[in-house]
């Protein structure tokens, strides 16, 4: 199972890609040096990325600084104690505050070990992760890309990376997540370094810090 964990491995990556995909070298020059983004693995990593769904970046960095503020260490346990009043303070919808619940419990009962689905392959991982309520295809992608470091996952539902496909390709309508996925494919086994190229290019060509957004 490749894993991406230094820049080499990027570097490695889209060597390879535009090695088989001669297209991509104009995307990888406008687009710059791509960031690593790799985080350690548990609950702390899943919960950040559970924030910035579908908020702007500015959102979820103010979210998250006011989640960890009030309740540090972010735990599983520390979360449920924290409560209701806790996770208002900190700005966290109805809909989030649910699932970092339902994943604390999850993970105390031992039926979610977010260490372990690390080391899984990845469509045995994602379907463990979305069988939690609140846990989305997007979620479970963005948290093994980037906290279990997979080098072949490429979260095709979200809306930057689509908006990016559309525009290095010339298309007029961005592809929807199904299409995406499929054109995807042909990245393979490098679609987590494809998938941060393609953030990259969001940012560089939109003038935005393009962090992935469901």
């Amino acid at each position: 199972m490749r894993r991406i964990d230094t820049l080499d491995d990027i570097a490695e990556g889209l060597e390879a890609l535009v090695q088989l995909h001669p297209e991509l070298a104009g995307i990888v020059e406008r687009a710059g040096p791509l960031p690593l983004r790799r985080s350690i693995p548990g609950f702390e990593s899943l919960a950040s990325v559970i924030v910035s769904q579908q908020v702007s970046k500015a959102s979820a960095d103010s979210i998250w600084k006011r989640l960890v503020d009030v309740i540090n260490p972010l735990t599983p346990e520390t979360y449920l104690a924290g409560g209701e009043e806790a996770w208002r303070i900190a700005g966290l919808s109805r809909a989030k505050q649910a699932t970092l619940a339902r994943i604390s419990e999850s993970i105390i009962a031992k039926e979610l070990d977010l260490y372990d689905l690390c080391e899984r392959p990845i469509e045995e991982a994602m379907q463990v992760m979305t069988s939690v309520k609140g846990i989305g295809p997007w979620t479970a992608e963005v948290y093994l890309l980037f906290s279990a470091g997979h080098a072949d996952v490429f979260p095709a539902g979200d809306v930057a990376l689509q908006h990016a496909y559309a525009h290095a390709y010339g298309e007029s309508v961005r592809p929807d997540s199904k299409a995406l996925k499929l054109l995807a494919e042909r990245w393979s086994p490098w679609r987590g370094v494809a998938a941060r190229l393609f953030w990259a290019y969001y940012a560089a060509t939109r003038g935005r810090d393009a962090t992935p957004a469901a």
